[in-house]
């Protein structure tokens, strides 16, 4: 690439050329949604161009996804947010923690694993403690920055930590309601037994997912 003195290289046209289909995108896909429900209308286009990009710049998919997020926030998030009240259980288990910003001035959240315990009739609750965990990390995101990176420690993880149907709900809620806010989430301390309950929730995954998953391997 050409050092800066006034001409536009290839790069630059490229990136200003996808810049622009996408705000372009972003103004179709809001007049269709708003049509569909007047709320949009408080929505910023940084919200609607995830969607988009989580649906690769396909308006109507990524307008059907964009609907039924907020379907499921008006079903969860009723009040506008999430007391901890609604979620004791969850966060008496002390397993999720925010630790400052890594060198791309994203928040790092670090989960341990073996804290977590399910419980019979929990799901619901922990649907909400996702939900809760991702809108505390959302609104404290540093200006200009859309993504975050996790660390999920499994050291001493074992099978009455086991929770297939709620890791699919995470995962659910993190792929579909607040898509392309995960940067990075590295597994460490992963052990074997771990592995079992991965190949059930791998499939799952959806291959923009996969690529920001690392260090999966037993130790």
């Amino acid at each position: 690439m050409e050092e800066s003195n006034g001409i536009i290289t290839e790069e630059e046209e490229n990136a200003t050329e996808i810049n622009e289909i996408e705000q372009s995108k972003v103004r179709l896909m809001r007049a269709f949604v708003e049509r569909e429900d007047p709320s949009v209308k408080e929505v910023d286009d940084l919200m609607i161009r995830r969607f988009l990009r989580a649906r690769e710049l396909d308006i109507e998919k990524a307008s059907t996804l964009f609907l039924k997020y907020l379907s499921w926030r008006r079903s969860i998030i009723p009040n506008g947010f999430i007391s901890p009240s609604e979620i004791p259980n969850e966060l008496a288990q002390n397993k999720l923690f925010m630790q400052g910003v890594d060198k791309q001035n994203r928040p790092i959240v670090v989960v341990f694993g073996a804290r977590h315990k399910p419980y019979k009739g929990g799901l619901e609750e922990f649907k909400r403690f996702v939900a809760y965990t991702l809108e505390r990390i959302c609104a404290r995101m540093p200006a200009g920055q859309e993504k975050f990176v996790s660390i999920a420690d499994l050291e001493g993880w074992g099978y009455t930590n086991s929770d297939i149907r709620g890791y699919l709900a995470a995962l659910s809620i993190l792929q579909d309601c607040f898509p392309e806010r995960l940067g990075k989430l590295f597994i460490v301390h992963v052990p074997y037994i771990f592995m079992t309950a991965w190949k059930v929730v791998c499939p799952f995954i959806d291959s923009k997912t996969k690529k920001k998953v690392w260090n999966i391997f037993p130790s």
